[in-house]
């Protein structure tokens, strides 16, 4: 049976021979894979199984890291699991903008309007009034560093005409870069049940951003912007925490939870980790920086003995398409159920009344144990946008 971390197979493979005691103990010297090797009679192998044996410790949701430039898988877990995009799918909005600039279809100067459907966008917003308009140079930088949802629709509808039919580009763009398991139905990210992708499908389009607009990488690295007297920041916190850490999009949606296509660069080499499904913002800040650290440190052992590239990297999935899967849709009807409804007058006089001593004392304890959450529970509850 197949080495397994936490609940899941590590990259969907299933392994004939036993390694668990390489495993347990690490493969921290050479000649453990040349005895590998010898023992197998193929070192390529037993770099393959070596590589899998020292793989980071599983997350909740689906990871990636690979090599910008050449493609090469350095880890992979259930990287075609379906899940949802969030905001991460702004970054097929700013390629279709960006494509439809460099077939001078729209300039940098290109107005953007806010008509009513975007007006009406929840946050995250960049909140202008129906009617006003902004550059399509402005309305980008709000797309990224802000995540604007009423920018995104915005964006739609001046490039495409109208919402749908942008949406329509930006599903058939999806095919052409290789998202077979993508299907968009709006250009923000917000809740959809069958607003579908995968870890493999985002870490396709993050590469082709950087690949087929390398002039427009300065933007997913800003921290800070000013569009007219609104000052608008960045998400993502790898920006200032990681070194080399230059891009690119953050996500979340209750449904989604905490999605990230991370880049950095060191010494010329760059590389994309996508995370998906993260429980908080510090998860997936920490989950991507564990694995580029990791690839860095181990990138030229790893690539001496090549896999897979993220465009034919191995899938546990047969055939293509876009449909959401149980976990995913009792996700996202969890998240639309109703919150409980407020407790009647009568019931919260019972529940504040004292009725024993034993109770009473119950409450003192309940109360200092309480007291040091009290500055967690200020705190702002995270919007469906990042």
């Amino acid at each position: 049976m197949g080495r397994r971390i936490g609940a899941r197979p590590v990259c969907g493979l299933t392994f004939a021979l036993n390694l668990s005691i390489l495993c347990n103990r690490g493969i921290n010297k050479l000649e453990d894979l040349h005895v590998l090797a010898r023992d197998v009679g193929i070192f390529s192998l037993a770099a393959l199984l070596a590589w899998a044996c020292c793989a980071q410790a599983a997350s909740a949701g689906s990871t990636l890291l690979f090599d910008f430039k050449d493609g090469h898988v350095l880890y992979a877990e259930d990287l075609d699991q379906p899940w949802y995009p969030a905001s991460l799918t702004k970054m097929m909005t700013a390629y279709l903008a960006f494509t439809a600039i460099r077939e001078k279809k729209a300039t940098r100067e290109t107005r953007i309007f806010i008509s009513p459907a975007a007006h009406k966008m929840p946050p995250t917003r960049l909140g202008l009034k129906v009617g006003k308009d902004i550059s399509l140079d402005d309305a980008l930088r709000a797309l990224m560093l802000r995540s604007a949802n009423d920018i995104a629709v915005a964006i739609a509808e001046t490039l495409g005409g109208d919402e749908a039919s942008f949406v329509k580009e930006m599903n058939q763009m999806a095919a052409r870069l290789g998202m077979a398991h993508t299907h968009f139905i709006n250009p923000h990210g917000l809740p959809e049940e069958n607003q579908v992708t995968t870890a493999r499908d985002m870490g396709l389009l993050a590469q082709a951003l950087l690949r087929d607009f390398p002039e427009e990488a300065p933007l997913y690295s800003l921290t800070k912007a000013t569009i007219g007297d609104i000052t608008i920041g960045s998400h993502n916190a790898l920006l200032t925490s990681f070194p080399g850490g230059d891009g690119i999009k953050t996500g979340y949606t209750c449904a989604s939870g905490y999605n990230l296509a991370a880049s950095a660069t060191r010494d010329g080499r760059q590389l994309i980790a996508i995370v998906l499904g993260e429980p908080s913002n510090n998860a997936r800040t920490a989950r991507a920086a564990a694995l580029l650290e990791n690839g860095f440190r181990t990138h030229a052992w790893k690539t001496a003995f090549p896999i897979a590239r993220i465009d034919n990297y191995p899938s546990d999935v047969v055939g293509s398409g876009f449909e959401p899967d149980a976990l995913m849709l009792e996700r996202f009807r969890a998240c639309k159920a109703p919150p409980p409804p407020p407790p009647t007058p009568a019931e919260t006089a019972s529940a504040t009344k004292p009725k024993t001593e034993a109770g009473a004392a119950v409450r003192k304890v309940s109360a200092k144990a309480a007291a040091p959450k009290k500055a967690q529970n200020n705190k702002k509850k995270p919007r469906a946008h990042k």
